[in-house]
């Protein structure tokens, strides 16, 4: 007997498909590939792990060439993948090429997060799975013999020295839990010392600098995307998580860090939320540094996608400066 076809409900192309029966078919993103014990072009080591069970969340976690470093502490990197909220993976072949290359470059331990996807699961959860991540993650820092503790974390991790960081939604997670980090504590009195945000993604209703207005605005995929995956967002599309100067939106002042990093691709759609974003910082009265890096000709995640050109090994190896200060 032939396989019976199922019925779409909706689509969100050319990212996803969504079944009548709840399933999900993901039409974008690269292969996922496996852990290494030694990447042959780095020498990083990595190894998947799960960081809870209800719900499920887990992560790569990377550390660099070790004879390098004998018994020396690491700043520890907390890493969010991009993809709109709804494709991609931290076990992804271009994820894994970047943080291998980063680690490298940086002498980090990072963890990069596996968080659940849209649709399946509501946006405002994704936030809530990367900050449960974060607060694992620090609670290594404290002197106690727990069930679900990472040798890698507790053997190399400084935790005078966290960073976070992402790129696309990985970006903007990162400004949502830097954001809560500036109210609520983290385990062990762990702070945020700096934060990098490549390509965020920001959007609203009303159009800044080159972006276009007027009913086409509607068709642009960062307005497409957010309405498709969050249609109840309180505020929509001027919901303070994506729109950070929305009338809603809390003050950057809190800023839970002390450094930030901004960096944007000329040619992408989401470059000048980017910018309007350092600059939001800056005028802000957040008491921090940020610094705004932009790469011409470039557009958007083309050191994820195109990882071996030279302008995707620049911007690597100033998020490594970044992270080495």
């Amino acid at each position: 007997m032939g396989s019976v076809a199922k019925e779409i409900a909706s689509e969100l192309l050319p990212f996803l498909r969504v079944y009548k029966d709840g399933s999900v078919h993901r039409l974008n993103g690269s292969t996922n590939v496996p852990p290494s014990l030694q990447d042959p072009e780095t020498g990083v080591s990595s190894k998947d792990i799960t960081i809870s069970e209800n719900p499920h969340i887990s992560a790569r976690v990377y550390v660099p060439k070790l004879t390098q470093l004998p018994n020396q502490k690491l700043p520890v990197l907390v890493y969010t993948h991009g993809g709109g909220f709804c494709f991609e993976s931290a076990f992804s072949l271009v994820e894994t090429k970047l943080m291998n290359s980063l680690v490298s470059e940086a002498k980090v331990v990072a963890i990069s997060v596996e968080y659940r996807l849209a649709p399946e699961i509501p946006i405002p959860l994704l936030y809530e799975d990367c900050w449960t991540a974060l607060k694992w993650i620090a609670s290594h820092s404290a002197d106690n013999s727990g069930d679900n503790k990472e040798p890698w974390l507790t053997t190399y991790g400084d935790f005078e020295r966290v960073f976070i960081g992402g790129d696309n939604a990985g970006a903007n997670i990162t400004h949502n839990i830097l954001m809560r980090a500036g109210k609520e504590s983290l385990p062990g009195g762990v702070k945020i010392v700096g934060a990098f945000l490549t390509h965020p993604y920001f959007w609203g209703s009303k159009p800044i600098g080159s972006e276009i207005g007027g009913p086409e605005r509607e068709k642009l995929v960062p307005y497409v995307v957010w309405n498709f995956l969050y249609p109840t967002a309180p505020g929509g599309i001027d919901n303070p998580m994506i729109n950070f100067v929305a009338p809603e939106a809390p003050s950057l002042a809190q800023l839970g860090c002390s450094r930030l990093l901004v960096s944007v691709a000329q040619l992408d759609v989401l470059r000048d939320r980017g910018v309007l974003y350092y600059n939001a910082v800056k005028e802000s009265g957040w008491k921090g540094e940020v610094e705004l890096v932009e790469v011409e000709g470039e557009d958007h995640a083309f050191h994820i996608l195109n990882y071996e050109t030279e302008n995707a090994k620049k911007i690597i190896k100033r998020l490594a400066l970044f992270l080495l200060k």
